[in-house]
């Protein structure tokens, strides 16, 4: 429910109002302006009335919100989140952020020779992972924190910030020391004991798509990580499950202009794992940027050939290179800025 009091109305109309809602248990999310005193209300609105509320002196225009996502919706918060980061990036807005990796940390030559390659082409973000979820029990699961380790120490180096995938709640500890950006994968987007551990941290939360989520699923996630109180929330369109097997997933490059319609949250996508091939990542990158999304997750391998996971999902850095490089000439013309 979101109420609009009158131009002219006074601080204690408003309070008026406010003290009442919150008497019923409601939560206030306020986004005054200026020009204008506008609040939502969070929680079980079912027990109030919009045309009572008209009863307060004061009171504008009240009007019912159907979505059941409150905080990530766009009603109650109109003006795009952008995330700031440590080093001065930001994610949202106009600008495109960049972050490239490896799908896997394997060893410290390992990553940082794909450090240095991306790290000249201007991303600031490396990615990996250092706990992998896989299909089979039997494929590599990631070096653990020797990996996170490895991931902050080779970051640091060039300058540069970590995003890496956490799967359990007992992790958030060393993730909290070693990572810029947790990451929670499409496996994990339900997980809401996770999600709600989450919504504790200062971090910004990458928040992946599930494999088969609809995208009022996916902003729900985010409601369960905002409702505990972190909106620092970058979410990510990574391919949907379909009937189509060609493909690893169906990249739904739709819903980047969804969800930009229904909530205030960026949206970068991941055009590695929506291919799962690496001669498609280009097109897709470009298409990305052309919708409107905030930026890349992208999988970067010098040797995929060799690679413990997901090789066949990797650009090559010269390819990566030349990919930003067309990126950043399409960016400068539609007023985006690369980073």
């Amino acid at each position: 429910m979101i109420i609009k009091m009158k131009k002219g109305s006074s601080k204690n109309q408003y309070k008026k109002v406010v003290d009442f809602l919150e008497s019923k248990g409601l939560e206030i999310k306020d986004v005054s302006s200026e020009q204008v005193t506008i609040f939502g209300i969070i929680g079980d609105t079912t027990q109030i009335e919009p045309f009572d509320l008209y009863a307060f002196e004061g009171v504008g225009d009240v009007t019912r919100v159907s979505t059941p996502f409150k905080k990530a919706s766009r009603s109650f918060h109109p003006k795009d989140t952008i995330i700031e980061l440590p080093n001065g990036l930001k994610i949202g807005g106009d600008h495109f952020t960049l972050m490239a990796g490896p799908c896997s940390v394997e060893s410290e030559a390992q990553l940082r020779t794909i450090a240095k390659a991306v790290s000249k082409t201007g991303t600031k973000i490396l990615r990996g992972g250092a706990y992998k979820p896989r299909t089979s029990p039997y494929s590599f699961q990631g070096m653990g924190l020797d990996g996170l380790k490895l991931l902050r120490k080779v970051a640091d180096e060039f300058g540069m910030l970590v995003v890496s995938e956490m799967m359990t709640p007992n992790l958030l500890h060393e993730f909290n020391q070693y990572v810029d950006i947790i990451q929670i994968g499409a496996r994990n987007m339900q997980n809401f004991d996770l999600l709600k551990m989450l919504g504790k941290t200062d971090k910004p939360i990458l928040l992946k798509r599930g494999l088969s989520s609809t995208i009022e699923e996916w902003l729900m996630s985010a409601e369960y990580i905002m409702a505990s109180g972190n909106d620092q929330i970058i979410l990510c369109e990574r391919g949907i499950r379909t009937f189509e097997n060609y493909t690893r997933n169906t990249l739904d490059i739709s819903s980047v202009l969804a969800v930009k319609e229904l909530s205030h949250l960026p949206v970068i996508v991941d055009p590695s794992h929506a291919a799962g091939r690496w001669e498609m990542i280009e097109n897709l990158s470009l298409a990305a940027l052309a919708v409107g999304s905030h930026g890349l997750i992208v999988e970067v391998h010098h040797d995929p050939e060799h690679a413990l996971s997901d090789g066949a999902q990797s650009l090559k850095p010269k390819k990566y290179e030349n990919m930003v490089k067309k990126l950043q000439n399409i960016a400068a013309v539609t007023g985006k800025d690369v980073q």
